[in-house]
Parts: C-alpha cells; sequence; structure tokens
C-alpha cells in the first residue's frame, strides 16, 4: 500500500532550532543555540551539518531539512543519501527523541483530562524539546562494533555468541539488518526484508506496531533498550496528529499501525532534503480499518521497557503520562454496548482481513485487558487521574468477570450449552446470550479433550464463535485474564491438541479453518485466506514467543523448548517465512513474505526467554486479588436475589 501526503508526518518543530545527539569517537562535546548558530562541526572528522531553514508544520507534513556535506566518502543516514562522511570511527549513538508537548501538555495538572482531550486544536500546534548533543562514555573493549547500531560487542559476550547455533546467529544478523534509522539512530525494524519481494508497492517496507514488539522483546533482552525507547517516543509523537479519511476524524488517542521513514529532496540542486516520517493510520490500509490493537500493543511495550531496562523516567514524563490517557480516553469511551469488552470491526488486529471477527474478539479483549493492568501501574495517581484510574479498575473487574464466565469453555460447559433451553426474557436466565445449541459445531464435540478448554473466540447475542483463537488465549494466560484454572486448562488444550495446534510448526493462528461454503461467506471467498492458509489457519513462527511466556509463566519451560526446537528445525532453512500452510503446517505459505522480521524476532525472544526465566516474570501477570473485592457479579442487587457465582473466586490450585 502507498502511503497518502495526508499522514506524512516529520520529525520538526515550530519554534526551536533543533540540535542532535550523536557521538563519535574522539569528538568533543558540543552544544547548540536554538537562536545564535545553525551549524554543528566535528572538526576530528571534518563532519559539517547545516540546517537549511526554521523546520515549520505545513499542511499536516511535518520535515526536518539539512544540507549534510564533506571531503569524503558518500553515507546512507537514516535510509538517506547524502553527501557527507561520519568516518568509519563513528561510536556508539544515542538519538533523545523530542518530547512532544502542546501547550496542554506543560500546562498545571490542575486541569481536567476530559478539557485537555476536547481541545482539538491543541493538536495542530506541537512544538519539539530541542536535541542536544551528548557524549556518551568510550567503552574499553576489544569486541568489534556492530555497523548498523554503533553498538560493541564486549569481551565478555564472545562465550555467548559462541555458544549460539547457527540459526541464531543468522537471526541477530538479519534482526539487525532489518532496523529502520531515522536521521541515524534506530527507530524500528520493517515488518520483512525479503530480497526477491517483487510487490514493492505492499507495505512490508514499513514499521508496523504490532509487528516489531518482538523485536523489541528480543532487544529488550539482549540488552539493548536504545532502539525501543527510540521506537516509543517517536510513535507518540505520530499519536497526536490529526487522522482524517474521507472528512472524518477518529479520536486523537488513535495510535498508527505503521510508519516509514522518507527522504524527499528539496528544491534545488544543493544537495540538501528532508527525511519525513509518512504514518497510516489505517486510510491507506487494505479495507480502510483503523489498527484498534496499536495503542494497545503500545502501551504494553512501555511497560516492558521499563521493567526491563530499570528506566521509569520513560513512562514518567508528561508527554508520555499524557499519551496513556489519551489511549484510555479513546478505549473507555461511553458508547451504547452493554458489555465492557471492546467493539471492533473485523480486520482490527493481526488478523486484519475479512475473518468473522467483528464484534468482541478474544484478542482484543485480551490486550485490552492487559493494557489496562499496563496503564494502571505506569499512570502517576494525582486529582487529575484517580477518575480515570477508578474507571480503568472498574473496566478490569468487569471484564475479567465478563471473560471467565461467558467466554471459556470445556467438556462441561459444551454439555451445558447443548441442553440450554432458549428464548429466555429474565434477568436470572441461564442462556443469556440466546445461544441456540445447533450452533455447536460437529467438530468441537470429537475435538474438546476430556481435561483442559479454552476461550471463545468471539461473542454476541445468538452468536459464540468456537474457534481457537491462539494469540488471545495465550494472553489471557500471560496476563491473568483467565483464572489459575482456566490458564491451565487452556496450556493442557494445547499439550493435548500439540498435533492440530503445532505440528510441524509453531503455532496455528485459530482453530479450525473455515472451509467451502462457511469459508466463501464469512471471508468473502479471499484467495488469500483459503482454508489453512494465512489468517485462515494458516501457521504461525511470530507466535512462538508469547506461547513460551505463557510456558514459563505456567511452569512448562520444556513445553516451550519443544516447540522451539520444532521451529528451529525449518525457520533457516525455509528462509524465515511469514507463516506456513496446510492443516499440519507443512509448507511455506504460498503468498508468504520470507526473511519476515516478526519470525525472526519471535524465534529470538523466545530463546532469550528460555535463558533467561527470570526475566519473564516481569513480562507477564498474576491475579489480582485487589480486583476481587471489586468483582461486578452482583447482576441483580435491588431483587434481593443471591449474586451469581463468580469463577474469579476459584481459588489456585496448590
Amino acid at each position: 500500500m502507498m502511503m497518502t501526503s495526508r499522514s506524512c508526518i516529520c520529525v520538526s518543530a515550530m519554534k526551536p532550532c533543533c540540535r542532535f545527539l550523536i557521538s563519535f569517537k574522539s569528538s568533543s562535546l558540543f552544544g547548540v543555540s536554538p537562536t545564535s548558530s545553525s551549524r554543528l562541526i566535528n572538526s576530528s572528522k571534518l563532519l559539517q551539518c547545516r540546517k537549511i531553514e526554521s523546520r515549520s508544520i505545513r499542511s499536516g507534513v511535518h520535515c526536518r531539512r539539512r544540507n549534510v556535506f564533506c571531503n569524503s566518502d558518500s553515507i546512507s543516514w537514516g535510509g538517506s543519501r547524502c553527501s557527507s562522511s561520519i568516518g568509519r570511527g563513528r561510536g556508539r549513538g544515542i538519538l533523545v527523541i523530542p518530547r512532544v508537548a502542546s501547550d496542554f501538555r506543560n500546562q498545571s495538572s490542575s486541569s481536567s483530562l476530559d478539557s485537555h482531550v476536547n481541545k482539538d486544536k491543541s493538536f495542530e500546534s506541537l512544538f519539539v524539546k530541542p536535541l542536544v548533543f551528548k557524549e556518551i562514555p568510550k567503552k574499553e573493549s576489544g569486541g568489534k562494533e556492530d555497523a548498523k547500531f554503533g553498538n560493541v560487542r564486549v569481551k565478555g559476550e564472545r562465550e555467548e555468541v559462541s555458544s549460539q547455533s547457527e540459526a541464531e546467529r543468522e537471526a541477530w544478523r538479519l534482526l539487525r539488518g532489518a532496523v529502520v534509522n531515522y536521521c541515524g539512530f534506530p527507530v524500528g525494524t520493517v515488518a520483512a526484508n525479503d530480497p526477491g519481494d517483487k510487490q514493492k508497492t505492499l507495505n512490508y517496507d514499513q514499521v508496523f506496531i504490532r509487528d516489531f514488539v518482538p523485536s523489541a522483546y528480543a532487544f529488550l533482552l539482549d540488552g539493548d533498550g536504545e532502539i525501543v525507547r527510540n521506537f516509543l517516543l517517536q510513535t507518540l509523537q505520530l499519536q497526536s496528529w490529526e487522522k482524517t479519511v474521507d472528512c472524518h476524524s477518529p479520536g486523537p488517542g488513535l495510535m498508527p499501525a505503521s510508519f516509514k521513514v522518507k527522504s524527499v529532496p528539496l528544491e534545488g540542486n544543493d544537495g540538501s532534503f528532508e527525511e519525513c516520517l509518512d504514518a497510516d493510520f489505517g486510510e491507506s490500509a487494505i479495507g480502510r480499518v483503523s489498527p484498534v490493537d496499536s495503542g494497545l500493543w503500545w502501551i504494553i511495550l512501555l511497560r516492558a521497557y521499563g521493567k526491563l531496562t530499570g528506566d521509569y523516567t520513560l513512562q514518567e514524563r508528561i508527554d508520555v503520562q499524557t499519551g496513556i490517557k489519551l489511549i484510555l480516553k479513546l478505549c473507555l469511551a461511553d458508547g451504547f454496548d452493554m458489555f465492557p469488552t471492546l467493539l471492533v470491526t473485523d480486520g482490527s488486529c493481526m488478523i486484519d482481513r475479512r475473518m468473522g471477527i467483528h464484534g468482541h474478539p478474544l484478542e482484543i479483549q485480551a490486550l485490552f485487558y492487559s493494557s489496562l493492568r499496563c496503564a494502571r501501574e505506569m499512570l502517576n495517581v494525582n486529582d487529575e487521574t484517580k477518575n480515570l484510574v477508578a474507571a480503568v479498575n472498574s473496566r478490569l473487574s468487569a471484564l475479567s468477570f465478563h471473560i471467565r464466565e461467558y467466554y471459556w469453555v470445556d467438556i462441561k460447559k459444551i454439555n451445558e450449552i447443548y441442553r440450554y433451553n432458549t428464548e429466555e426474557y429474565s434477568a436470572d436466565a441461564t442462556n443469556k446470550f440466546n445461544i441456540y445449541p445447533e450452533q455447536i459445531p460437529s467438530w468441537l464435540v470429537d475435538w474438546i479433550p476430556n481435561r483442559g478448554g479454552y476461550f471463545i473466540g468471539n461473542l454476541q447475542p445468538a452468536h459464540m464463535d468456537f474457534r481457537f483463537f491462539t494469540l488471545g488465549n495465550l494472553w489471557a494466560v500471560v496476563s491473568s485474564l483467565g483464572s489459575q484454572e482456566q490458564n491451565e486448562g487452556v496450556m493442557a488444550l494445547i499439550e493435548e491438541k500439540w498435533d492440530d495446534l503445532v505440528a510441524n510448526m509453531p503455532l496455528k493462528i485459530c482453530f479450525p479453518a473455515l472451509e467451502q461454503e462457511e469459508w466463501r461467506i464469512i471471508t468473502g471467498s479471499d484467495p488469500k485466506n483459503t482454508p489453512w492458509s494465512y489468517h485462515n489457519g494458516g501457521s504461525w513462527p511470530t507466535l512462538l514467543w508469547q506461547f513460551t511466556l505463557a510456558c514459563i509463566k505456567m511452569g512448562k519451560l520444556d513445553l516451550a523448548k519443544k516447540a522451539v526446537a520444532v521451529a528451529e528445525k525449518r525457520l533457516k532453512e525455509d528462509q524465515w517465512p511469514e507463516y506456513y500452510d496446510t492443516k499440519s503446517g507443512r509448507f511455506v505459505g504460498k503468498q508468504s513474505r520470507l526473511y519476515q522480521t516478526w519470525t525472526i524476532a519471535g524465534f529470538l525472544a523466545s530463546k532469550k526467554l528460555i535463558e533467561q526465566p527470570e526475566k519473564a516474570s516481569l513480562l507477564f501477570w498474576e491475579e489480582d486479588y485487589q480486583l476481587l473485592e471489586t468483582c461486578v457479579c452482583g447482576l441483580n442487587k435491588s431483587s434481593g436475589k443471591k449474586k451469581n457465582k463468580c469463577s474469579r473466586f476459584t481459588p489456585p490450585r496448590s
């Protein structure tokens, strides 16, 4: 998909002059006055950077302009070819991404969030805090410098590298090769780096928020937090910009699905250029669907960054706190829905094509619950946010009750549905959603094991989607959206149905596939989502890291190792494909991109989690017993009748 100019955004400012944070070996510390200097010179490397003119916002295009020239070789700076040379002695550079701050973000916190987010005009006049040079202390090391990041591989790491398998070494090389630089600094990874890809009009050369998450976890677990910090702050800037599709603008909290770094030459032949971030909020997506999960993943990743690096200053920043509030404001907005689950359209998450998941899909609910728990941890509680925190607590309680009570199925529950009465008009009805027993699919009767169970894919009035969706079930385990007994049941079912859900390649995105007339009606005869391919029962290796995290939480490390071993046998040989086809995952997907970054990153993150299981405990959640105190299972308080028994009170097994 090609981006439109309407959403082209570059890091810039209205007023202050820019300064860059770059360090070079043998360089001295430089500072720049926003008003008096427009040149930054590293005399030892003969580098001259000249700012062409003050940056400005024009027609939604926000750009940094500069002219870089030197008397030596040309290099690629941030994906742009420019006449300059930094030289071969470039050291580690860290970009301090400027804080996005509108007028209200720098005012007193006495005003309410509601009044802030309703001032739409405040998002049209942003300014960026100037960047500054900072000298990074030189590390004493006999290691080799990483050409992509400027990272120095210290001697102590050589033993670890030597112990890595050939597949791991290639995966790290490919992951670092997929890094996208902006102004010379890493800000994300492309979706795929397939040299044989002929369809350059598609968006696999962009940085997707959801796709970058496994890359971020791999980098964080490897001790590199710089790229993740840069990514979080760059996407935060994009959040604040006005998004318009056919004269309609969604809420200001919407995060983009993806962005791309573009280099645009300026008029004339003086060698000057501008680097722009071209963001897609869904206006260029197939089907024009907004990425509901992007903001949820962003909050989850923000927490993970703090947990794994110990740097909590990022989440305490005013602009980051405001970004969290805006996402929550968007998700917690009042509507017509009677349920605590998020109502979304088809294709608004990882399954981004028509697959019959519109309504209240489990994947969105599990990520929603996780992001609410993350936000509650990170929000600064004060007079301004206390009502928001209370709303988050209330929603967490209601959501966990709803999912545990109505989404969970095991053989006992299915037998109960099989005997349901219908058309019950009563507050005390057993069949609250008027589910017809005939909806129970024939495959499920024989497939559901005697031990274990799972959360169904979707629930709406008179409709239960009984398909098993892997990502939603794994995140229900990771976030403790399910009870301890239910979490154990999910893992037991995966182990019991290993040949269906893992087989030759972990893991099925959903099971079973839609076939024949069902496929024609639900997918609209989608030629990409044919049975047992792509989102329709395809096998996706990127789900491996989430499976590993869930296994470690539930004390099943050996099960994670087994899945990783299955994947490692094939991924390198098959050139790291995006997905696999057939019921058992034997074939590389017919339209699968090779060298898919989140396949590579998912494998590496899994290996790192297995090596460091103690760090996994920082990334998952245990049961929150405080939520039990505000459990909303009293559905008929005024009638004086006994409250429904809530599965949230199921005691953990010893």
